[in-house]
């Protein structure tokens, strides 16, 4: 069974322009994504694009592949299906372009769900403070007994109607593993009522009957939508280098 990675990184963004060419302690930020990718244990890591400004920055990268992709695809999971089609391996797993900091072992650890389970799909969570939950920029999720998702949203969930109960709430971290017929099935299937509402492309899933398991992970790194997450970027990536 063999792995790969795929990083969708568009230019285009409505809250930060260019974000994958954007500058983190003077490395752009495709850069970092795809460094730390190349650390797990995936066969190969691939980054496509809809701008060449980004192909140009990812060719300088030994060992990386990056490929060109119609700009009017409409989401970054349509993005790697695209590219899966010509590969030959069992996984897809697919890394935002705006996760900097994702952890290799995090990586390795959704590869290896699928070696001991049968699931089609999974991605990973962390739990949270109560004060991030209210947080509509951060994705939530709970979880059935047996580790596959119930519900993402982008309120706090779930609800706790009494308040001497203790609160427990988890992050959903953006990154997605699919055996790679699934992909396939998935981008074949049509946005539903939920995804419509929350702008969360993996209740389609949900919405359609399908699983998604939910690993559990210590990484809450730092994804960056905002110029004040690039500046916390920023920050704690100094502190990495310096360290």
């Amino acid at each position: 069974m063999t792995a790969a990675i795929v990083i969708p990184a568009r230019y285009g963004s409505t809250r930060l322009e260019g974000k994958p060419l954007r500058d983190i302690a003077g490395i752009p930020m495709i850069s970092w994504v795809a460094q730390n990718c190349m650390k797990s244990k995936a066969r190969r890591v691939i980054v496509v694009t809809d701008d060449q400004r980004i192909f140009d920055e990812c060719v300088k990268i030994e060992g990386l592949e990056v490929t060109l992709s119609d700009p009017n695809i409409p989401s970054g999971t349509d993005r790697v299906a695209k590219v899966a089609q010509y590969l030959k391996d069992d996984i897809i797993i697919n890394v935002q372009g705006d996760e900097p900091f994702i952890d290799p072992d995090l990586i390795n650890q959704l590869i290896d769900d699928f070696e001991r389970s049968d699931a089609l799909m999974n991605t990973a969570s962390v739990e949270i403070d109560e004060v991030t939950a209210q947080n509509p920029n951060v994705v939530k999720v709970v979880k059935d007994s047996e580790g596959y998702g119930l519900y993402f949203s982008r309120s706090p969930i779930p609800y706790y109607r009494d308040s001497d109960v203790p609160k427990r709430y988890f992050k959903h971290i953006g990154i997605y593993g699919y055996r790679r017929g699934f992909l396939k099935v998935f981008t074949g299937l049509t946005p539903g009522f939920l995804e419509q509402a929350e702008k969360l492309e993996q209740l389609r899933v949900l919405e359609n009957g399908y699983k998604i398991r939910v690993i559990d992970t210590s990484y809450n790194g730092i994804a960056v939508d905002t110029e004040d997450d690039l500046i916390l970027a920023n920050k704690y990536a100094k502190g990495l280098l310096n360290g």
